[in-house]
């Protein structure tokens, strides 16, 4: 029987897919939190077929749409006593401005409002698990400016900007989250995987497709861009860096901006009052 119980959002592709089959190779009992239950399933079959880890487990959830947020929440709270470790993977770039069916633009929902929520609800396994947050982020982040004014982004609409300040957005609430949850056990991180050749990126179209395009010959394959998580995940007594960022498994300095009181603690204010959680 597994000791270590993870959850991890964003698994059925690219640096998420590598992260579950490393873990589910050191016997995590995994919970895949996916927007596609087929490709979970499949992902599923891969992971025990390669690892005989038989405690692979899929759950529906879609993190633009905030009800099957709370749904999947249910769900792993209806299955289990404690989390050891939640991986706050899954992410997104778009070429256009798009609003959820919440009325979020999308790469706020998918990229923070999404993991925000399924954290909050979660809190009290977490808790009993001592659980380590695992938030991953960007060196896009240093692109990101917090445009309180404007969090849907309704005018001057940038893909890589938007993207920007959602990746900024994962490191204030990495920070947040070590602050008001140290005395609970809690600890949590925030990493830059590298520059990964996935599938990321694919819907971008006319400059952002052209910078994808020059960065390729740059970037590393999805196994390496996992590693910084699985450490994260795995590693003992890293409790003293919670709270930090980290690149190629070691603690980085992020941009300055990154560091804003004010901006983080604003941040979970709006983030709480959007999805109603105060």
């Amino acid at each position: 029987m597994p000791l270590t119980t993870t959850i991890i959002t964003g698994a059925t592709s690219g640096i998420g897919e590598e992260t579950a089959l490393a873990l589910a190779k050191k016997d995590h009992a995994l919970y895949l939190l996916v927007r596609d239950i087929e490709k979970g399933e499949r992902l599923k079959q891969r992971l025990v077929a390669e690892t005989g880890n038989k405690y692979i487990f899929v759950i529906k959830c879609d993190l633009s749409d905030m009800q099957s947020v709370r749904e999947a929440a249910d769900v792993l709270k209806e299955k289990l006593f404690n989390i050891n470790v939640l991986i706050n993977n899954a992410g997104g770039i778009f070429a256009e401005r798009q609003l959820t069916k919440d009325g979020f633009e999308m790469t706020l929902a998918v990229n923070h409002l999404g993991h925000f929520l399924l954290t909050a609800s979660l809190m009290p396994l977490l808790e009993k698990g001592q659980a380590r947050i695992i938030n991953v982020s960007s060196d896009a982040h240093k692109m990101g400016k917090p445009r309180f004014d404007d969090l849907q982004s309704a005018s001057g609409y940038s893909s890589f900007k938007v993207y920007g300040m959602a990746k900024l957005f994962n490191i204030y609430f990495t920070k947040s989250l070590t602050e008001r949850y140290a005395t609970k056990g809690i600890t949590a991180y925030a990493l830059h995987p590298g520059l990964v050749n996935t599938g990321f990126g694919a819907g971008l179209s006319g400059f952002g497709k052209l910078l994808m395009r020059l960065a390729r010959p740059f970037m590393i394959n999805a196994e390496k861009g996992a590693q910084t998580t699985v450490y994260l995940a795995t590693q003992p007594k890293i409790g003293s860096k919670s709270g930090q960022y980290f690149i190629k498994k070691k603690v980085a300095k992020p941009a300055s901006i990154a560091n804003g009181v004010a901006e983080r603690n604003q941040l979970w204010t709006i983030s709480e009052e959007l999805l109603k959680l105060s």
